[in-house]
Parts: structure tokens; C-alpha cells; sequence
């Protein structure tokens, strides 16, 4: 019997686990993929700061943290150690995964339970912990609305690991993200109903099993909110009563929309702006949008072998990308937006249409929008110019000659906008619908709209007003939306060295997060 076989069998048998636990495991090195090695280190010193800081607190609410993924776990417990030093019971809930994506036996499954119960222990005095996987509901049944949601997200799981739009719910993916998202739904939904908590966190809100819980929470009436991480260092983006990667800003552009940006916003925002063009990070923006330094229209036009016809930009996003999930408006998928749109466009040759596809598609391994828009045209036309991911081509610059915009999601709609470049778009992206874009409902609407435009395009140039709204909107959401916060996910050692618990708690660490932690505990968001 191989090794692989006996720990199927000693899974099935009770305690087994646990007695090769506690008499084997926790005296060995863990060195699984599953490892919580920054926790491990750093939970000590700030369960003890924020022991300090709780008896400055009087008894708060009832909040439930979840996470799943070694790392969500390990940002989650810090957050809730912060919430708990400010006076909240907290519950930390967990599911013991290192990958979404790849199966685990029952055996390994069990024992990075108890590891991670084993790490936690040490927050005992702050954090109730409870694994998801300890929870034991009466009924295997769903209510019917929740059965739909596990199923769409575990869509969402497949169009995302596969990144693919196209799902039949006949891949290996889908059933094992179908498994693991009902039992977590099933879990969450008998701890919630049995311990009623104030609030419910959890990262994302759209994916995997945090995206169920975050469903659970919502159809069982409870106060949600949700978190996910930007490219910018102490910020976070929240969202209350809503998937945080829809990026909901109706309430912050009610609340600001009509205020006029100060001289001191335009000039933030426009050196942003020109960072992103000259392929440079910006201060706390970690990330460089372009790889490839701005040459100008001209050169670009040279490069592309573009003529005095107009341009039309057609801008993807990336396939399965989790700001493209659930994002259709009129279209079944943006891959269908994108195959419709160069059909229309194949018999325009009074315009040139550029295609760029994101550069993010290097990172990836899933199909990329070359192949799609292969596959719809066969032959690419002689008025089309299709850029590929790892082209060496300046997106800005394409912008200097632009006449119209064409986008599902991507930001680069916004960023065209603030040139006065007419934008329409086909998904539901969260600048959709402020006054500076064009956003039909239909295929009948998309393509009247397209006739129009291409009619009169200097008629279709946007005007000053629509301009400084779409300036307007940009500060907002770059500077904005997000709220302050001490850790970033993607550099939380280095972030809890520079911020540790002590500071973040202390005066003026309050003064700094206080009020993002009260609206991580269900504060109404103030904008």
C-alpha cells in the first residue's frame, strides 16, 4: 500500500489526524504550501499591543471575519486582532486551503486544520477562532437562491482559473469549486444562523469561498462588507452591503460628484497621469502601467503604418480577468463584444481600427483576445492593426490619435474621457453612466451609437464640461474611494514592520485608520 492510499484510509477513521498530530506533526517543521510563517512570527507581539489598547474600549460589536487561502488567513487575523484591540468580539473564521484551484485529501485537508488552529491559539485572548471546517450543519439542503449563487460563483472560479468566459459545467475546475463552495456555504449559513453576528467581513466578495460567504451573509440579512487591495500602498478599497470588486461608487459621486477640483487635485491627478503614461510608479502607486516609454502620436502612427483616416480604439480587458465576471450588459461575454465589434468594423474602411489587447495577457496562461479576434475575422483586414500583449506600443501614445474609444471595463475609458476622446462602453464598469461616456443597453443602441459617432466624429468630441467631469470622477476614484490603512495584502511583513499593531492602535495610528476600521465594524461609509 502506497503512502498516498494509506492516508485516504487514516483520513476516513476519527482522530487519526489528530492523534498523528499531536504525536508527530506539530513536534516536526511545518513545510507544507500551506504555511503561516508571518503569522507565526509577528501574532505574538501584536496580540499583546492591542491586549493594551482593548481596556481603552468599551465592549463593541459582534463582528465575523472570514477568509480562505493561506494568505487571506493571515491579513484577516491581523485585521481582526486590530478590530478586537478596539474593543470588538470578534470571530475568525477559516478555511485551511493553499490553492483554489487544486484538490486536497481529507488527510492534509485535516492536518493544516489543526496547524492552522495551532497558529491562532496564540490570539486566543482576542479572536474566537473557528474553522469552517468544524462547523457541522443539521440540513445538507440550500435555499434555492443561494443553490443559484454557489453555482454562479463557482462560474466565476472556472472563467477566472481558466480564464475563459465560456464555461459548461463539465470542467474538473467548476465541480471542485462547486464542492468546496456549497460546503462552505452550507458551514457559514449554520454558524450565522446560530451566533447572529453585527457584520460580516471578508475579503473580495466575488470569488471562491469568500465570494459564498459573502452571498450567505447578504441573503441571510446580515451587514456585509467587503475588501480587496489596489496598486497603492496604505489603502484599501471597502465596500458595505456589496462586492467590492464591482467598485460601486454611486454614493461617493452623489456625495462629491458636483464639487470642483482644486488646483492642488488637478495637479495630483495629472502627475499620476503622466506616470502612467511614461511607464514610471508614483509615489505610493506600486504598479507601472506601461512597460514601454511614451514616443508620441506621431511615432506611433508611424510604427502602426497608420494613414489620415480616422482611428477607433477598441481596448480589451483580460479574459476571466474578476473585473470582467458578471460585467455583460447587452453581450453574452466580452469576447462576444469584441467578435461583433470587428465584424461591424470589417466593413468600415473609413476608419482604421486599432485593437489593444492588455498587456496584462503576459502574465497569463489562459486564451488570449489575439486568438478570439483570429478566430472571428480569419484574416485581419487591411484597415485593422492588431496589437498583441507583449508589443512594444505605448498605449498613451495610441491615445494621441484616437477619435473613439471603445471599452467593456478597463480604466483606459476613463483616461480617454479626461482627453475628450468620445467613449463607449459595453460592460459595467463603475464610471458607466457619470455624464462624460456613452452607454448603450443594447446591441440596437451599441450600434446606432457606433453609426452616429463615426458619422460626425468632431461632433462627437467631448466637451469642456464633459471633460472636467471625467477629471472630476478620476480624483475621486484614485484618491478617494480608497480609504487609508495601515498593511497592504501583497506586502504585509514589511508593512506590520513599518506599522506595527502598537502604532496602529496608538493615537496616531488613529488618527490615520480609526475611521476605516469603523466602517470595516458597519459604520455607514461617509463620503
Amino acid at each position: 500500500m502506497n503512502r498516498s492510499s494509506l492516508k485516504k484510509i487514516l483520513a476516513q477513521l476519527p482522530y487519526t489526524v489528530e492523534l498523528y498530530w499531536h504525536l508527530v506533526q506539530r513536534h516536526k517543521p511545518w513545510q507544507a504550501h500551506f504555511n503561516l510563517d508571518l503569522l507565526e512570527t509577528v501574532l505574538p507581539k501584536a496580540v499583546v499591543q492591542a491586549e493594551v489598547k482593548r481596556r481603552d474600549h468599551a465592549p463593541g460589536k459582534k463582528v465575523f471575519i472570514f477568509a480562505s487561502l493561506h494568505f487571506w488567513i493571515e491579513y484577516a487575523t491581523l485585521m481582526g486582532v486590530a478590530l478586537a484591540g478596539r474593543g470588538h468580539q470578534v470571530t475568525l473564521s477559516f478555511l485551511p486551503y493553499a490553492r483554489w484551484d487544486k484538490p486536497i485529501d481529507k488527510f492534509d485537508q485535516r492536518r493544516q486544520n489543526l496547524y492552522a488552529r495551532e497558529v491562532l491559539r496564540t490570539a486566543g485572548s482576542l479572536l474566537q477562532v473557528q474553522s469552517l471546517m468544524d462547523v457541522h450543519p443539521f440540513s445538507r439542503d440550500l435555499p434555492e437562491e443561494l443553490e443559484r449563487a454557489v453555482d454562479e460563483v463557482s462560474i466565476y472560479d472556472a472563467q477566472y482559473t481558466l480564464q475563459v468566459e465560456d464555461i459548461t459545467k463539465a470542467e474538473d475546475i467548476y465541480h471542485l469549486r462547486y464542492e468546496r463552495n456549497r460546503e462552505a456555504a452550507l458551514n457559514a449559513r449554520a454558524w450565522l444562523n446560530a451566533h447572529k453576528p453585527d457584520v460580516v467581513i471578508v475579503p473580495n466578495g466575488t470569488i471562491q469561498e469568500m465570494g459564498v460567504v459573502y452571498r450567505v451573509a447578504q441573503q441571510m440579512g446580515f451587514p456585509t462588507v467587503t475588501f480587496e487591495f489596489s496598486d497603492q500602498r496604505e489603502r484599501i478599497w471597502l465596500a458595505q452591503d456589496s462586492e467590492i470588486m464591482r467598485h460601486n461608487t454611486d454614493d461617493l459621486w452623489a456625495a462629491r460628484g458636483d464639487e470642483p477640483l482644486e488646483e492642488a487635485h488637478i495637479t495630483q491627478l495629472r502627475d499620476l497621469y503622466s506616470a502612467r503614461v511614461d511607464a514610471k510608479t508614483w509615489k505610493n502607486f506600486t504598479r507601472q502601467w506601461q512597460d514601454t516609454p511614451t514616443q508620441g502620436g506621431a511615432a506611433v502612427r508611424k510604427a502602426l503604418n497608420l494613414d489620415d483616416r480616422p482611428v477607433v480604439l477598441l481596448a480589451t480587458n483580460v479574459l476571466g480577468d474578476s473585473l470582467t465576471l458578471g460585467r455583460q450588459v447587452f453581450s453574452k461575454t466580452m469576447a462576444d463584444w469584441v467578435e461583433k465589434t470587428v465584424h461591424y468594423f470589417a466593413d468600415r474602411q473609413d476608419v482604421q481600427l486599432v485593437i489593444r489587447v492588455h498587456p496584462g495577457e503576459v502574465l497569463t496562461h489562459g486564451t488570449s483576445m489575439v486568438t478570439v479576434i483570429r478566430d472571428a475575422l480569419g484574416e485581419i483586414p487591411a484597415h485593422f492593426r492588431l496589437i498583441a500583449p507583449d508589443e512594444k506600443i505605448n498605449t498613451y501614445d495610441i491615445l494621441d490619435i484616437t477619435d473613439l474609444g471603445l471599452v467593456y471595463s478597463t480604466t483606459v475609458g476613463l483616461e480617454m474621457a479626461m482627453r475628450g476622446i468620445p467613449v463607449i462602453i459595453a460592460g459595467q464598469t463603475h464610471y458607466r453612466n457619470r455624464g462624460f461616456t456613452s452607454d448603450p443597453d443594447t446591441w440596437e443602441m451599441y450600434f446606432s451609437m457606433l453609426d452616429v459617432k463615426l458619422r460626425d466624429l468632431e461632433a462627437a468630441q467631448l466637451t469642456q464640461a464633459q471633460v472636467e467631469l471625467a477629471w472630476r470622477y478620476a480624483y475621486l476614484f484614485f484618491f478617494v474611494f480608497p480609504k487609508p490603512f495601515p498593511w497592504h495584502l501583497l506586502d504585509l511583513k514589511e508593512d506590520i514592520e513599518m506599522r506595527p499593531m502598537a502604532y496602529v492602535l496608538g493615537q496616531e495610528g488613529e488618527g490615520k485608520y480609526g475611521e476605516t476600521f469603523d466602517y470595516l465594524a458597519g459604520k455607514p461609509l461617509t463620503w
